[in-house]
């Protein structure tokens, strides 16, 4: 086709409006088609292939070796109350962990606003956890300040460096099998949460081989994986141009009001969430239930986790992601109850399985069902970075958790309090669910309002050219009847 003939074409979109602005239409910005299809053809989703699976692969690593390592903090927890700092509180130790997942939800901001402008943080993420663990390993005993400082900040930034960009480049390959593709990711999650804790259990209570050496040995194994996942994995989608405005983007997420409910519910249910992680192993302990088996109730509690994020990824796409946010955030405010129960050695499995196993599913879900709700996938880092800066409060659960546990271990306590707590971030995705319904129905309204928009100009634009055929038909009628009567009188 000869490019001269080919003129610009615009079009005016038609979108779903903000919540409130119901009232109203809301209509883009007027885009030329031809930018339009290259566009869309760098935003095609391959759904998989070897590139693919491969980022999925390595991504599981990266999780494995970062958030992994900080949800298997519950073997640190006891054993640094019951050896390496017993001059502190549990409350005091709790917060080694709590700042490590603080720092891990707000250097998502940076890692995710950097993700979007095309940095690469895989490597520098991956080293800087590397070098925490090794840091751990020269800490000495009483020391907090040095565990806090290498286990407590360097870790938990290491940590959100890696996490958002991990879980963000997967979309790059999948759409329609986006949630089982981030599924398989975050299990990652809970897979490290069963063999870090089981390697550490092993090896700190091993007196030929102490702490220090223990805890390379888990560097070592760590910085091992991280390598091999920074080299699996690869981009594919160009990301937003540095330019791009973070307060826009955060801007137009909290129009929405589905993500503004989604990112309270998220925060206010995190500060029950991290609750059993950290004390299951130590309320074994002080219950006085047998010591090799207290230092397996966090890994049979991960590993139905594991197992949950697993089923999840089958099952997601039929029952639906924020349906499925919704039930397990209720399982698991009712079980918080129950965990005050657990002074026997089957009450600790039976709660470990299914505390694990609905908990796995919260964790495989959220990353999909905020993924869902981001406007724009080319600013997915931002958007999830409003989420972990959001979510970051949600990490003072455990402190205050240790505070209300006192020096005496009043277990009840703490499990009514985490209790109510989950239920009030249940409510608030429940409410999530609602408003993510509202808008669904609200766009189906506005797409049969633009539709019928079309259909009326369409009938308008046939019946003008009816009536402009008409007309000339009459004027010809005309014409023939006059020339007919001007050869008679001639």
């Amino acid at each position: 086709m000869d490019s001269n003939n080919v003129s610009p074409i615009t079009d005016v979109e038609f979108c779903c409006p903000s919540t409130s602005e119901t009232d109203s239409y809301s209509w883009k910005e007027p885009k030329n088609h031809l930018t339009e299809l290259s566009e869309s053809e760098d935003r095609e989703f391959p759904e998989g292939g070897f590139a693919g699976w491969v980022t999925v692969l390595g991504a599981f690593l990266i999780q494995f070796c970062s958030y992994g390592y900080t949800v298997s903090f519950g073997v640190y927890q006891e054993y640094y109350a019951r050896v390496y700092l017993t001059n502190e509180s549990a409350s005091a130790i709790s917060w080694i962990g709590s700042v490590n997942s603080f720092l891990f939800e707000v250097t998502g901001l940076l890692a995710g606003r950097l993700y979007d402008c095309g940095y690469h943080l895989m490597v520098g993420g991956s080293l800087l956890q590397s070098l925490s663990v090794f840091m751990l390993s020269l800490t000495k005993p009483g020391q907090y300040y040095q565990i806090f400082l290498s286990q407590g900040v360097l870790s938990g930034c290491a940590s959100g460096l890696l996490f958002i960009p991990s879980v963000a480049v997967v979309s790059h390959y999948f759409e329609k099998r986006r949630a089982l593709a981030m599924t398989l990711v975050s299990s990652g999650v809970c897979f490290g949460s069963v063999i870090h804790p089981i390697m550490l259990n092993n090896t700190l209570n091993n007196s030929s081989l102490g702490f220090a050496n223990s805890v390379r040995v888990s560097a070592g194994f760590t910085s091992s994986l991280l390598t091999i996942g920074c080299l699996l994995m690869r981009t594919k989608n160009p990301q937003s141009k540095p330019t791009a405005n973070y307060a826009l983007v955060a801007k137009r997420c909290y129009k929405d009001q589905a993500y503004v409910i989604g990112v309270a519910g998220f925060t206010v249910f995190l500060v029950a969430y991290y609750y059993p992680l950290f004390y299951l192993q130590l309320e074994a302990e002080t219950y006085g239930l047998d010591k090799r088996f207290s230092f397996y109730s966090l890994v049979i509690m991960n590993a139905a986790s594991f197992v949950g994020e697993l089923i999840t990824g089958l099952l997601s796409d039929r029952f639906g992601a924020a349906n499925m946010v919704v039930a397990s955030t209720f399982g698991v405010s009712v079980l918080m109850f129950v965990m005050v129960t657990t002074r026997t050695v089957a009450s600790v499995v039976v709660f470990g399985i299914l505390y694990g196993f609905i908990a796995g599913i919260f964790l495989a879900l959220w990353g999909p069902v905020f993924t869902a709700l981001t406007p724009d996938l080319s600013e997915l880092g931002s958007a999830q970075t409003c989420l972990g800066l959001n979510g970051s409060p949600g990490c003072l659960g455990t402190p205050i958790s240790g505070a209300i546990l006192t020096d005496r271990y009043i277990w009840w306590r703490a499990a009514v309090f985490n209790g109510v707590v989950a239920f009030a971030g249940c409510a608030l995705f429940f409410g999530m669910r609602l408003a993510l319904a509202r808008q669904s129905a609200l766009r189906l309204q506005l797409q049969a309002a633009s539709s019928g928009l079309v259909s009326s100009e369409s009938q308008d634009s046939e019946s003008k050219n009816q009536e402009r055929n008409t007309s000339s038909t009459s004027k010809l009628k005309a014409s023939t009847i006059f020339d007919v009567l001007g050869n008679a009188a001639r």
